[in-house]
Parts: C-alpha cells; sequence; structure tokens
C-alpha cells in the first residue's frame, strides 16, 4: 500500500528575486527556514507561486537543488516538474530525483492540451522513467484541461503515481475520484478557501499559498481535520477567508509575494508577464492582513 507523500500543510514557496530579476538565494533560505520553523510538513518547490514558468531549465534546476539543500531532510520537499512537453517534464524529474527531491507534482499539459488518453500516456512515460512518487496536479483554470474521475482510476494502478494535487474546485470530481479509486490515491486541496471541505471528502491535506505568510493557520487547519475536528477547522477556515480571497485577488503569485514584501520578507519583483499588484488591490490586501493582526 502507498503511503501519502505528506499529510497536513505544504507550502507552495515562492521564489524570491532580486531588483536584477535573478533569484535571491540568501532571502530563499530564510524563507525556507522559516517555514521549517513554524512546523510545516513539506515544502513544494517550482510550483505555479515559485514563477517556474518564466524560470530558465537551468535556473528551475538551481533552485530545487538549492531547496533540496537547505531542508536537509528536516521536511519532505516536493519539487515541481510539470511540462507541456513530455520528454521536457522527464528531464526536470530526473534532475529532481538526482538532487535528492521526495517527490514530484506534474500539472496536467497546458496549452497543448492532451485527450484523457493522452494524459494517461504523458504521466505513465513519465513513471517509468522515474522512481520518485508523482503528484498529479489539475488546475483546469490555468491549463484549460481536466483529469476526469476515470482517468484518476486508470492512473491510480500505477505504483508511482501517489495522488492529485486537486485545484479545480470540483467536488463533484472529488466526490467521484474518492468513490471509484483505491484508498491509497491521495488527494490533497489546491485551494486554500476549500480546505476544510475537501479534507471533509478524504483529502490528506492543502498545497497551500497562503501558508507563505501564515503557515501556523493552515497547518493548524489542516491537522485538525486530519483529527476529524472539522467543526474547530471549520472556524479557521472561515476567520481567515477574507485573507484568502484577498491573496487571490490578482493572479498568483502577485498578491502573496506583495505580502511577503509587506512583512519584511523579501520576495522581490515579479518575472513579466506578471507585474506588480495595482494600488487598489494592494489596499485591499492590507486591509485583510490587518484584520488577520499581520500588519
Amino acid at each position: 500500500m502507498r503511503e501519502p507523500v505528506f499529510t497536513g500543510a505544504c507550502t507552495a514557496i515562492v521564489t524570491p528575486f532580486d531588483q536584477n530579476g535573478a533569484v535571491n538565494f540568501d532571502a530563499f533560505a530564510r524563507l525556507i527556514d522559516e517555514q521549517i520553523a513554524a512546523g510545516i510538513d513539506a515544502i513544494c518547490v517550482c510550483g505555479t507561486t515559485g514563477e517556474s514558468a518564466t524560470m530558465s531549465i537551468r535556473e528551475h534546476i538551481a533552485v530545487v537543488e538549492f531547496c533540496v539543500k537547505r531542508v536537509d531532510h528536516r521536511v519532505k520537499v516536493v519539487a515541481g516538474a510539470g511540462s507541456n512537453d513530455t520528454s521536457a517534464a522527464v528531464y526536470l524529474s530526473q534532475h529532481a530525483q538526482d538532487s535528492g527531491a521526495d517527490a514530484l507534482l506534474h500539472v496536467t499539459p497546458y496549452y497543448n492540451k492532451a485527450s484523457q488518453t493522452g494524459l494517461i500516456k504523458h504521466y505513465e512515460y513519465i513513471a517509468d522513467r522515474v522512481d520518485l512518487p508523482i503528484l498529479l496536479y489539475n488546475v483546469p483554470s490555468r491549463t484549460g484541461v481536466s483529469f476526469t474521475a476515470e482517468t484518476y482510476k486508470i492512473l491510480a494502478q500505477n505504483p508511482k503515481i501517489n495522488g492529485v494535487k486537486e485545484a479545480s474546485g470540483n467536488f463533484s470530481l472529488l466526490a467521484h475520484t474518492r468513490s471509484i479509486c483505491p484508498e491509497d490515491f491521495y488527494v490533497w486541496s489546491g485551494n486554500d478557501d476549500q480546505v476544510v471541505p475537501m479534507m471533509s471528502l478524504g483529502a490528506k491535506g492543502v498545497i497551500s499559498v497562503a501558508s507563505n505568510i501564515v503557515p501556523d493557520v493552515m497547518i493548524k487547519m489542516s491537522h485538525l481535520c486530519l483529527e476529524d475536528r472539522f467543526q474547530e477547522a471549520s472556524k479557521l477556515q472561515l476567520d481567515y477567508m477574507s485573507l484568502i480571497d484577498a491573496l487571490f485577488v490578482e493572479v498568483n503569485p502577485i498578491p502573496v509575494k506583495a505580502a511577503l514584501d509587506l512583512l519584511g520578507k523579501e520576495a522581490g519583483p515579479l518575472r513579466l508577464p506578471l507585474c506588480d499588484i495595482s494600488p487598489a488591490n494592494l489596499d485591499v490586501l492590507k486591509v485583510a492582513m490587518s484584520r488577520c493582526g499581520l500588519l
């Protein structure tokens, strides 16, 4: 039986850049250490929040390597390695494996998309060429393609596919997936505003944007759910909805990097085509952070 790569809260960590646009490894080290000190269960590097889409292959590999070394086995490291080019996804996966990552996160191929058969072939091809457990990543709002529950059931037969980060917001898909897939095909919430309802349907935790700034909250929320204390977890979910909403007032990771900068964490600038948060939305973010006692 497969064991879940992690349970609880995993931070989809930002990649800090300096004013010249280069990766700020000193700031990155501090962010990693602060997450671990807060008690986070895992760190996901080079995902959507980490701006992997605007990194060169060389940068991507270097950032994963740095994260793995800095973490130094203190928590699990999930390395983003997805691509809409299957061979590129294999290349990134093999480098992440060589770096010592604990698992891989693979988003569905975007832009060129794929049929369900194409998705199955894509993931099986990758799984045949690595030894690490793979987390599928379903985020159709960004990729234009979604898994079906039946596709999950087929992919769940592969022992290297550990489960899925589900960010579709589709609870019918989640329920059908949980009903037809084996118990050891795990699900994690990919949406901070849906942690509790997803965990009530059996998700094992969350891969979180909000935990970049409130790791203690997301850890507590997910662990309460793991302990079947859903009423207490629901209160946390609702208490922090305004902050979570503010973190997505513009496309991720624009607001969360702004929030980190407001906290003096040196997240730094974004890479085009992403740009600074608008003044109006920055005010929305500041108000939400103030209400939660962060400012």
